[in-house]
């Protein structure tokens, strides 16, 4: 049972209902930090780089291979702070909503620049967000950040008291600094959960459209472009 609900959580039980939930394989929540550690060029390369990976020829091929995927995505920062790019969910059953979709993700803007990074605030939004969701046969976050949990309560909190089983939660740590072995030690143990989770690692922003595009098409059940083999997750 949740017994913790954040005041700013409450706001995601408005999300539309279940979309077309009928042969629905995966429900895919995409979550990208905005906190105060990413300036405003870095904002842009990651949501120009997330439209990108949206549009590659093998994303495309995986999100449109067998039933639909329906998607969800917000920008998460502060404790009080996830804002979503749509409202609801979409079901992605063709080229054109994909086309849509990440149109709509390079071209919104930033919803704020000087808050904390509030990773189990994130967390638990995106558990509410599947729970009001498609009845999809699998579920998943994808949590991108570049820096340590430091404002409200953290993930272990957001484990216990959100509705977290059954979902995957995989990462996408933006590195290219001194202490990237060090997030990416903190993400596998605090945020990473779940059958076949992992982390992925971009080498800075201007990295990000090649990672989450590698992310992406594990998520989606295809082999990675290059690199890591499929079945070779983390954890």
């Amino acid at each position: 049972m949740v017994r913790l609900v954040p005041p700013a959580l409450l706001a995601a039980s408005a999300l539309a209902g279940p979309a077309g939930a009928d042969g629905c394989r995966l429900a895919l929540v995409l979550a990208i930090d905005v906190s105060s550690s990413v300036d405003a060029e870095e904002d842009r390369l990651q949501r120009e780089g997330l439209a990108r990976a949206l549009l590659a020829p093998e994303v495309v091929r995986a999100f449109l291979a067998g039933d639909p995927v329906a998607l969800h995505a917000f920008e998460w920062s502060g404790q009080r702070t996830q804002v979503p790019f749509w409202p609801g969910w979409v079901m992605v059953e063709d080229e054109p909503t994909l086309e849509r979709l990440a149109a709509t993700i390079a071209g919104s803007p930033r919803s704020t620049d000087e808050l904390p990074t509030a990773v189990g605030a994130a967390l638990a939004r995106g558990a509410i967000a599947l729970r009001d969701g498609p009845d999809c046969r699998a579920r998943t976050i994808d949590v991108a950040g570049d820096g340590f949990h430091n404002e409200g309560f953290g993930p272990d909190l957001a484990y216990r008291e959100f509705p977290f089983t059954g979902v995957t939660v995989n990462a996408l740590v933006i590195g290219g600094s001194d202490f990237e072995a060090e997030l990416v030690r903190w993400f596998e143990a605090e945020v990473m959960r779940g059958p076949g989770a992992f982390v992925e690692v971009a080498e800075g922003y201007g990295d990000y459209a090649r990672a989450m595009e590698r992310k992406l098409l594990r998520e989606l059940g295809l082999p990675a472009v290059s690199g890591t083999p499929e079945g070779d997750d983390a954890g």
